[in-house]
């Protein structure tokens, strides 16, 4: 028996359109901005000057950007961008002569996103549909490649790896925060969409 990825992704599709539609719903893992500022250190001024519409929907693991805060004019690619907590500071820090490319697969997602584009008017965000696996970004495109939460859903984490140094600079810089594994998984597990979703 092996994964069966496009039901893999339908499957995580409908978790995250779930917390697209109801973030404050209750789920297996964390959301909100209360979280994202007690649990990972998100700092509390710049996630209040986002709109709940942004920060309610956020489900990442950790805070990518603390890593580094990218430079104004740069060019970031958020891998499994959500609602764009990640996507909107960048947008912050990168201004109007930045581009920030919020790629995500959930359609819900894609819709909030873009209505977050509208809603703050940061014009340098544009979401585009996508997989992690196959970046929809041109070779050598991007400063900065950040994603939050998102790569532990990946079954191909080597293409996920693959497709971020693709789209990356000479030079540019990758940041993830995500769930790690210290022990392996059996076969068993690795093939049960509900481990994979839980």
């Amino acid at each position: 028996m092996t994964l069966d990825t496009r039901l893999l992704r339908e499957e995580i599709q409908k978790v995250y359109t779930d917390v697209a539609r109801d973030p404050k719903k209750g789920y297996h893992f964390h959301t909100g901005s209360e979280y994202a500022i007690g649990m990972l250190g998100y700092p509390a001024e710049s996630l209040r000057e986002l709109p709940d519409s942004i920060t309610a929907a956020f489900a990442g693991v950790g805070n990518p950007l603390s890593m580094g805060r990218p430079e104004p004019g740069a060019v970031v690619v958020d891998v499994g961008a959500g609602s764009g907590l990640d996507t909107f500071l960048a947008a912050r820090a990168v201004g109007p002569t930045g581009h920030v490319i919020a790629v995500d697969m959930t359609e819900a997602m894609l819709e909030r996103g873009r209505d977050n584009v509208a809603l703050t008017g940061l014009r340098q965000v544009e979401y585009r549909q996508g997989f992690a696996e196959a970046l929809p970004v041109a070779d050598g495109a991007a400063d900065l490649v950040v994603s939050n939460g998102v790569i532990n859903l990946s079954p191909d984490k080597d293409a996920v790896f693959s497709e971020a140094f693709r789209v990356l600079k000479p030079g540019g810089r990758l940041q993830i925060a995500d769930i790690v594994v210290h022990k392996d998984i059996p076969p068993a597990g690795r093939e049960d969409i509900a481990i994979w979703t839980a």
